[in-house]
């Protein structure tokens, strides 16, 4: 990582009742993506929101 890059491996998958998926967001940490997953979670929508890391899918492993 070079000076005055951030890295965001952190991100927010949503996948509506239809089956299709999308990013939400990316965020430099886990704590971070999980709290914008949970507050859209909460909304009550049909959608389902969850966290991975870019490179390992929804299973845990690696892409």
């Amino acid at each position: 990582m070079s000076e005055g890059t951030v890295s965001l491996p952190w991100i927010v998958i949503r996948q509506d009742d239809n089956g299709n998926r999308y990013r939400v967001g990316r965020y430099a940490t886990r704590a971070e993506a999980q709290k914008i997953a949970d507050s859209l979670d909460d909304r009550g929508h049909k959608q389902l929101y969850w966290v991975e890391r870019i490179g390992q899918n929804r299973d845990g492993a690696q892409n």
